[in-house]
């Protein structure tokens, strides 16, 4: 077996790009899009490339060492309830290990080590949602995809218990789901799959305030009577390139990211943050853009 070393004690000497928030207000302030509109970049599954492994806070640091981002991670929760950051049911892929999470403890796992895409192994191991949230703190704004399986309601605890809230936003995929945690949690971020004014009002009916919701709008370009109607709103929309469109920007042109900007998308969530952030710097410098919250 060969290992690839990352040297996090050398990273820690380079530079870093934070998004921070000292309060609910601010926070949330930040995330409406009638107050705000500075373009980030959600890195999808934390930005994993060569030697950085998805869904680990090393590779969530060397993705800030770019540009500023929101880091979207997944959470699992093994045979003994302890909320991990891993994205498929199974370790196969992404791990040294095999077969189903939720068949092995938290210590048990602690013998397997993670894979990067290009299934080179690597000294980093499967982490706890409380390790990251400690680690995002003053850093980063987590949008955290809880996994098939895992209560809301164990996630949502973690965050308070951390004092995350003014820096995580829970994923939530219908309605249900987003009614679900605004009951547990009134106060939280949600992001709430919607195409448009139906999907809001059925959200509303259920109880999940309008301010509160951060809009993912698809994988698709943006329809612009959606984004009009969100705008009224004052919901802020994440479009997600993951697929398609980050191929088609590979091959051809990255300007397609600064066009679902000017669309009027403040967040795309991308398998590649790095050439992202770069034309949502374009945009920033034509507008001149400045925020507190960003360095």
């Amino acid at each position: 077996m060969v290992f690839v070393f990352c040297f996090s004690t050398i990273l820690g000497q380079e530079k870093s790009h934070t998004i921070s928030f000292n309060s609910e207000k601010a926070f949330k302030s930040f995330f409406r899009s009638s107050s705000n509109f500075y373009p980030i970049v959600s890195a999808h599954r934390g930005g994993p490339t060569v030697n950085f492994p998805e869904n680990c806070t090393a590779t969530f640091q060397n993705t800030i060492q770019y540009n500023p981002a929101i880091i979207e991670t997944d959470i699992a929760m093994t045979k003994d309830s302890v909320l991990v950051m891993m994205h498929d049911n199974t370790l196969d892929r992404t791990t040294t290990g095999t077969g189903n999470i939720f068949n092995y403890t938290y210590e048990e796992l602690q013998q397997f080590f993670l894979k990067d895409n290009e299934g080179n192994v690597t000294t980093y191991k499967i982490e706890t949602l409380d390790e990251i949230l400690n680690w995002g703190k003053n850093k980063v704004v987590y949008t955290l995809d809880v996994k098939r399986g895992v209560p809301f309601k164990k996630v949502v605890d973690v965050v308070k218990r951390n004092n995350a809230e003014n820096y995580s936003i829970i994923i939530t995929y219908n309605a249900n789901q987003a009614a679900e945690v605004a009951a547990i949690a009134p106060n939280l971020l949600l992001s709430v799959s919607a195409r448009g004014k139906e999907d809001i009002e059925r959200m509303e009916s259920l109880g999940v305030k309008v301010e509160n919701m951060v809009a993912f709008v698809g994988v698709t370009f943006p329809k612009p009577e959606v984004m009009t109607y969100m705008k009224l709103k004052g919901i802020t929309c994440i479009s997600g390139t993951m697929g398609n469109i980050d191929k088609s920007a590979e091959a051809k042109n990255d300007s397609i990211y600064l066009d679902i900007i000017n669309a009027g998308v403040m967040i795309i969530s991308s398998d590649r943050p790095k050439e992202v952030a770069q034309q949502m710097q374009l945009y920033i410098e034509e507008h001149k853009l400045k925020s507190k919250s960003i360095k």
